[in-house]
């Protein structure tokens, strides 16, 4: 059901690659909540050929961009305003790619090559968007501006390596940005620190299934879905959260606020029920 939250809204949304992107599920509901907007990706994943479907369902245009690109990022903004007919209102940051993780590169055995670039596509590319943004004067004053992070960002999980270290960075950026952008033109900046979530990018975290399931046992509501994630998103594109900047938020079904759970403490208790110390010790030693 609609609710007309973003009726006469325009905006741009970076990242939606498939049908299972948290950033084509924000854009399939922007469109439903009133909202026009245009969408980019890069070169290369747009040669995937699936966002056009989600453009030509939403009846947005496609920009190409390399977001690392601050040329790129520029005819983003200023092809956007064209097309638009004015200032955005709202910004999606959903971008991220670590070729350690692809590669399986441990975090003690970094290319660090590999990391620089984890960093500047990740991260660095939101402070960029945000800087081209502010020169343009490309946002409408109490407009919103959300990029996605995660829990790992302050807690290690085995697993997300170097991506840990851009999510620290990104919500970093956000804050920053956040102060001079809500003191100079009244527009917000938050970063959202969704659950594990199985999209074409996630999937390639090492053990994304198992993560999954603990997180859901863990969490007293259990995993938020990419759908529910965009949902939240709307809500910070609406003018029902015009002083929430700043932050830093945890949609996680509570997962970030616990310690122990039932289920868990269940699951802990029945590993002693079975024979399985070398197993604990390879997955310590690891």
């Amino acid at each position: 059901m609609a609710y007309n939250l973003l009726k006469g809204k325009k905006g741009i949304i970076f990242g939606a690659l498939d049908e299972k992107s948290i950033a084509w599920k924000v854009a399939e509901l922007a469109h439903e909540e009133g909202a026009v907007f245009t969408l980019s990706n890069t070169p290369t994943a747009l040669r995937f050929g699936e966002i056009n479907e989600l453009a030509a369902k939403c009846s947005a245009t496609i920009i190409p961009a390399d977001a690392t690109s601050n040329e790129d990022l520029t005819r983003v903004f200023e092809e956007s305003m064209r097309i638009l007919g004015g200032k955005v209102d709202f910004v999606l940051h959903s971008i991220g790619m670590s070729l350690n993780v692809r590669k399986k590169r441990v975090y003690n055995d970094l290319n660090h090559d590999f990391f620089m670039k984890t960093l500047d596509i990740s991260a660095i590319s939101f402070h960029k968007m945000l800087q081209v943004a502010n020169k343009l004067d490309a946002i409408n004053e109490w407009g919103s501006v959300v990029a996605l992070s995660y829990i790992a960002a302050q807690r290690t999980l085995y697993g997300y390596n170097d991506m840990a270290d851009a999510k620290a960075l990104l919500e970093s950026i956000g804050r920053s940005f956040g102060y001079i952008y809500g003191r100079e033109k009244k527009i917000r900046i938050n970063t959202i620190s969704q659950s594990p979530t199985k999209t074409t990018a996630g999937s390639g975290v090492k053990g994304i299934d198992g993560l999954m399931d603990f997180t859901d046992r863990m969490s007293p509501l259990g995993n938020a879905t990419a759908d529910e994630c965009a949902g939240y998103c709307i809500t910070l594109f609406s003018d029902l959260t015009r002083k929430v900047t700043m932050q830093n938020l945890f949609h996680d079904g509570g997962f970030s606020s616990m310690g122990m759970s039932l289920k868990a403490m269940s699951m802990y208790n029945k590993s002693f029920n079975c024979d399985c110390e070398e197993t604990v010790v390879d997955d310590i030693t690891d």
